[in-house]
């Protein structure tokens, strides 16, 4: 599933080197990230070891906007940190189902592999410029809102439409648009633009369940065209 999270866009930070407060924050946030990383990771593995069905385009989006939503109202407390491990062991959930269906392609198992190693390059690599860097990209805040919102859009229209071409545009849309996130989200925790590891956390996760889903998709029609 693709989905939009709200970005917020703050001031700008020019230090030479960011304060101990972001540096906290952006290790809080890699911590925290690993973990939900792990408990989705598990979650998917059980789902598709049980062959449990997917529990459809409604129920997938109910769950992840009240869980997204309640995340954000708790997000200031201890409370926020178990919405957020409820928030990505569901969608680790919903994840089960499709990786599933990709391992029973030919070559499924290079197919999923080969997109999960791309996304973890893809969010290392990121991650790595902007902080080496430290290149303030919150410009990028705007246009990646609209982005999203409009690729989105775009993929419920394939989906109830069932135009193939338009889906396999989508997922392309979202590997760039995750891409970007990620640099915009690891380039607010540095300037101090984001100060809430919680969201920090669920923004970054986001960014990397579409990024694989999207390389699943993009990967899985080459394969069966093959």
């Amino acid at each position: 599933m693709k989905s939009a999270e709200t970005l917020v866009l703050t001031r700008d930070a020019g230090a030479i080197a960011p304060p101990l407060s972001a540096n906290r924050v952006l290790r809080n946030t890699y911590w925290l990230l690993s973990l939900t990383l792990l408990f989705s990771a598990g979650a998917a593995a059980v789902t598709a070891a049980l062959q449990l069905p997917h529990p459809g385009l409604v129920i997938t989006l109910i769950g992840y906007f009240g869980l997204l939503f309640l995340t954000a109202r708790l997000r200031d407390s201890g409370w926020g940190l178990i919405s957020v491990f409820g928030l990505t062991s569901f969608m680790g959930y919903t994840l089960g189902p499709i990786i599933s269906h990709y391992l029973a392609m030919p070559n499924g198992h290079q197919v999923v592999m080969t997109a999960m190693g791309g996304t973890a390059a893809i969010f290392l690599g990121l991650s790595a410029y902007a902080t080496a860097s430290r290149r303030d990209f919150s410009l990028m805040g705007g246009f990646l809102m609209t982005g999203i919102i409009v690729a989105f859009v775009a993929g419920l229209a394939a989906i109830f439409f069932a135009v193939p071409a338009l889906s396999l545009t989508v997922s392309a849309a979202f590997v760039l648009l995750m891409a970007g996130l990620i640099l915009f989200q690891t380039s607010q925790i540095i300037h101090g633009g984001e100060t809430n590891y919680v969201m920090a956390t669920v923004t970054l996760y986001v960014s990397i369940f579409n990024l694989f889903t999207s390389l699943l998709h993009l990967l899985g029609i080459g394969t069966s065209n093959e």
